[in-house]
């Protein structure tokens, strides 16, 4: 099915995936929460600092609910990716302009829907 170290079919879903991810942070930034759960897989897990862990497609969507939307948005600065994984730095900006650096590692599913990602906030240590 998938086969090793970049075969045609492992780079499309790659691709794909990547697109996916963009469009995840557009889809959080406009309040479109419909289009942010058509990318993700029904066993999607959400691994964040700043909300409980989310489990399934409904509760991820529900969490992303109360956290995303206008006026906060993603400034995406680089998106890494090989194979089934993809890594995105960029920072959030909510309102009252505070920004915070993140990463987010995204895993995917063989078809390239998101099946899950761990966030990663830049802050000096106390």
């Amino acid at each position: 099915m998938i086969g090793q170290g970049g075969s045609p079919y492992r780079t499309a879903t790659t691709a794909a995936g990547v697109d996916h991810v963009r469009l995840s942070y557009h889809y959080l930034d406009t309040g479109d929460f419909d289009g942010y759960a058509s990318l993700l897989d029904e066993h999607v897990r959400v691994q964040r600092p700043d909300m409980t862990l989310g489990d399934g497609r409904a509760e991820v969507v529900r969490t992303h609910a109360r956290l995303a939307g206008p006026p906060a948005r993603h400034q995406i600065f680089k998106v890494i990716a090989d194979g089934d994984g993809i890594a995105v730095t960029g920072r959030y900006v909510t309102s009252g302009a505070k920004a915070v650096d993140f990463v987010d590692v995204f895993t995917l599913t063989e078809y390239g829907m998101l099946l899950g990602y761990r966030r990663f906030y830049y802050l000096a240590p106390s």
